[in-house]
């Protein structure tokens, strides 16, 4: 058996009589490769995360970067420092909740209005600030005034917005010239544009902000006497897991009724504020007359008041369409004026409302008395 076994060169065995096999070597190079791609991939995937996360941070810089430069360049503009007092009193415009503001040209042509915060504002001041950028730098809104940026300094602080070339609505009713100029379709505009704003506020934010000041000097026109909200330094948001209650803030005669015993924030005190602006504009004055009417007007004895004469008299009535919107909106402001702040409707309901077609006026303007349009339901279905 040994003997057939020889001269097979290739031939080994354990046998002692035949030449050993070779030992096979452990496939190291194999196991360094399978080494090296798992490390190589581990690698790559640490690169692509980092890629990622700079990536975002970019983004992030981007969406934050333009506010803090277009501030930067507002502020080198007006050349402060934080320290000197460079606005002088010609620029002035007007008074907001917790400063001056002034008129800004820019050496880019570009008009812009800065509020400059009171020097000695004290804790009232620093949290008007606070409310007014935290809430101007998430509300985005075409009736909105728009924050394009801000600065805080030791003294003084500034805020700089869009400029509206047409100024306050208080301003436009009071001025007898500007007055004639604000005819009935600007005006039914600037009513139109208000409950879009409010209900943005309170039902397209999260939380709901709550204005809490919303009267005609708050209320700012672009060139095509479009409204703009504006002054938001006694905002507060509305949190229905948590009390709300704080101190008053507001503007007397435009202010809740409730107010005068509870002091807690909720949207309804916006409502009605917003009706008070609404039977403004309508009127042309703040329409204390007509509101002490319309709280004594359901009595069996009071007397009827024609709504033809509670308009604005500096402007002949409204005919055919105007005086149907105009009819409306008044239904729409003392619905908003109701005494009872659960029975007035929401301010989105009003905006959707304001949306749709409006009914056909049953009888002439003139022959419309207010105390008709107490119910609501007479005129809105």
């Amino acid at each position: 058996m040994e003997a057939s076994l020889d001269n097979n060169k290739a031939l080994c065995t354990n046998n002692t009589s035949l030449k050993p096999c070779p030992i096979p070597k452990k496939p190291v190079l194999g196991v360094v490769f399978l080494v090296l791609m798992s490390i190589s991939g581990t690698l790559f995937l640490l690169f692509i995360v980092a890629v990622v996360l700079l990536t975002r941070q970019k983004i992030r810089r981007k969406r934050v970067e333009p506010r803090e430069s277009q501030a930067r360049f507002f502020f080198t503009e007006l050349n402060h420092d934080g320290k000197k007092k460079t606005f002088d009193s010609k620029y002035y415009i007007g008074v907001g909740g917790c400063g001056s503001v002034y008129k800004i040209l820019l050496s880019t042509g570009q008009v812009v209005a800065v509020k400059k915060t009171h020097e000695n504002g004290g804790p009232a001041g620093h949290d008007a600030f606070t409310n007014e950028t935290n809430v101007l730098t998430r509300a985005r809104h075409r009736n909105i005034v728009k924050l394009h940026g801000f600065c805080s300094h030791t003294r003084h602080s500034f805020l700089v917005y869009e400029f509206m070339e047409k100024g306050s609505l208080l301003e436009m009713l009071t001025d007898e010239v500007k007055a004639l100029e604000f005819d009935w379709a600007k005006r039914v505009n600037v009513l139109k544009g208000l409950p879009n704003a409010i209900s943005y506020l309170h039902h397209e934010c999260c939380p709901a902000i709550v204005h809490r000041d919303i009267s005609s000097k708050n209320v700012l026109l672009d060139a095509e006497y479009e409204a703009h909200i504006s002054d938001f330094g006694s905002a507060r948001t509305c949190n229905p897991e948590s009390s709300n209650w704080t101190t008053f803030a507001g503007t007397f005669g435009y202010s809740a009724p409730e107010l005068a015993y509870t002091m807690e924030v909720n949207e309804k005190i916006d409502v009605y504020s917003f009706g008070v602006v609404a039977l403004e504009v309508i009127v042309g004055k703040h329409p204390r007359d007509l509101l002490s009417y319309l709280s004594t007007a359901s009595l069996p004895a009071a007397d009827p008041i024609l709504l033809k004469d509670a308009l604005d008299q500096r402007l002949l009535p409204p005919r055919w369409h105007p005086a149907n919107q105009v009819v409306f909106f008044v239904v729409l402001a003392v619905a908003c004026l109701h005494p009872v702040p659960h029975s007035r409707p929401t301010m989105k309901q009003v905006s959707e409302r304001i949306s749709t077609l409006l009914p056909p006026l049953s009888k002439p303007l003139h022959r419309i008395s207010v105390k008709e349009l107490l119910d609501p339901q007479t005129w809105i279905s």
